[in-house]
């Protein structure tokens, strides 16, 4: 706590980098390129999955567990889909392993080869369409919506917490329907859901929108998407929904048979967010003294720390937060009571800064006698002291606003940071000096779009949905267009 942390400004990934270690969210493992996430930021993961759970269920998907390898053979039946992963896969080739007749440990049993290799999941469309063609036969069985919260392993050689590790947790819905309209229809439902979570619960904006050729998902049709703006002006992609036509269930013979007794494949989608939604929450609102946690999500929404001299003015002042604590818990609110004596009060105030506990209470002796407490929010560090009367109402009303107004702050960053551009020239400009979403015509071309990342390492983040037409010409090319795309620089 001694040692403040790197600012933004100074080093943004130092920045980032310190904060998820110094908050106890996660940390480098013995593993290279894995992490290791620590409860703290394991309870907020949770309070992740349960939301988005509830949220899938009440729209009618059920859970389910896949296998965690895959057949080799599985993934070359979708050859856009293998062509995609390929590079990131990694592979069991044997099944045992021998004392080394050198004394020097164990090696791999060489007589132990798998007759054929086993990937370990990066992702599970074709273990999950494998096994769908044993479930369907019927339009009776159809729509089959199942999800499954998971990890999932893809090679990378840089890695960053949270961001982007060989290993990380996720959800991945995978839905079969008999028609187009469906599916389409659910996959453009999930990504309604994502955004509707980003907003309400991790407070963050994100824009909805549809992912060019080159940046869509291997093995889909279309891929719509949820893209977020960080505090250095960089996108974050934060959650996919892709409609896959009937690739999978032509890759994998899954047919129903319809109500005229047709033989029909079926139509998929998949969708999924990932523990990279813990990197968003980090850098879209949190600041140089440490963590900003909106409410919804903080594992400690109050924290309640005690001033006194002695063991009379504790007993007393813990009789009284006691109380507090047990009218918020009646009102869904988690509290802690820190009566901890091996840390001083301004240590504790650090600490819960640092972690980003939205609410603090601070309880004295003579804050008793006048029957106050000195409430701070940690997104303003704003204090002030008011009456013990109605305290717990006071609170969630508080932590309802600092939910809104942590939303409100960084809708206004982005609004403050999204660009209209129509030369290429004032492109550069743009992305080099200020970062941010960038509104600029493109031809459609994949050959145009691959030139303006290859000289600017700009993306199209997303067409966005509903997008007005606007004619006007291409900012590379010169050729014509009828729509404005997002670009940014991105994680």
């Amino acid at each position: 706590m001694s040692k403040a942390l790197p600012t933004r400004s100074e080093n943004y990934s130092e920045w980032y980098n310190e904060l998820v270690k110094r908050a106890d969210l996660a940390e480098n493992s013995a593993v290279r390129g894995c992490m290791v996430i620590k409860p703290y930021g394991y309870s907020i993961w949770e309070k992740m999955q349960r939301a988005l759970d509830d949220m899938f269920k009440e729209t009618g998907h059920s859970n389910a567990y896949f296998p965690l390898f895959i057949p080799k053979s599985y993934l070359s039946k979708e050859a856009s889909h293998v062509e995609g992963f390929a590079k990131e896969c990694a592979v069991v080739t044997h099944y045992r392993l021998k004392n080394d007749p050198d004394g020097k440990g164990v090696i791999v049993d060489p007589d132990a080869k798998l007759e054929e290799e086993l990937i370990v999941r990066p992702t599970s469309e074709t273990v999950i369409w494998s096994t769908y063609k044993n479930w369907i036969q019927s339009y009776r069985d159809l729509p089959l919506l199942i999800n499954q919260w998971a990890n999932v392993v893809r090679w990378e050689m840089r890695t960053r917490l949270f961001l982007r590790t060989t290993e990380f947790l996720w959800q991945e819905g995978h839905t079969a329907h008999s028609t187009s309209g469906e599916a389409i229809a659910e996959t453009e439902q999930m990504l309604n859901i994502y955004a509707q979570f980003a907003e309400e619960w991790m407070a963050l904006p994100v824009l909805k929108g549809i992912k060019s050729a080159n940046e869509r998902f291997a093995g889909a049709v279309e891929t719509y998407c949820i893209e977020a703006l960080m505090q250095d002006g960089k996108a974050l992609q934060t959650g996919t929904s892709h409609f896959l036509g009937q690739n999978f269930a032509t890759a994998f013979d899954v047919k129903f048979q319809d109500k005229d007794g047709k033989l029909e494949y079926v139509w998929g989608t998949s969708w999924g967010v990932s523990t990279r939604l813990m990197g968003a929450l980090i850098m879209a609102h949190s600041d140089d003294s440490g963590l900003v946690l909106p409410p919804k999500l903080a594992p400690i929404q109050v924290v309640i720390v005690p001033i006194y001299k002695n063991e009379e003015q504790l007993a007393q002042i813990s009789e009284k937060a006691d109380e507090i604590k047990k009218q918020l818990k009646k009102l869904g609110v988690s509290v802690k009571f820190d009566n901890n004596d091996a840390y001083k009060p301004g240590y504790k105030f650090a600490e819960y800064e640092l972690k980003g506990v939205p609410v603090r209470l601070a309880m004295g002796a003579r804050d008793l006698e006048n029957g106050t407490v000195e409430v701070a929010r940690r997104d303003t560090k704003t204090k002030e002291t008011v009456s013990l009367e109605g305290i717990a109402l006071y609170i969630t009303d508080l932590l309802d606003n600092i939910q809104e107004s942590i939303y409100n702050k960084a809708l206004a960053f982005r609004e403050e940071n999204t660009f209209r551009v129509d030369t290429f020239e004032e492109f550069n400009s743009v992305l080099d000096s200020k970062g941010g979403f960038i509104l600029a015509h493109w031809d459609g071309t994949p050959e145009t779009e691959e030139k303006i990342k290859e000289e600017t390492k700009a993306t199209i983040r997303c067409i966005p949905l509903n997008a007005e037409e606007e004619s006007g010409v291409c900012i590379y090319s010169g050729k014509p267009s009828f729509r404005r795309v997002v670009f940014a620089r991105a994680y």
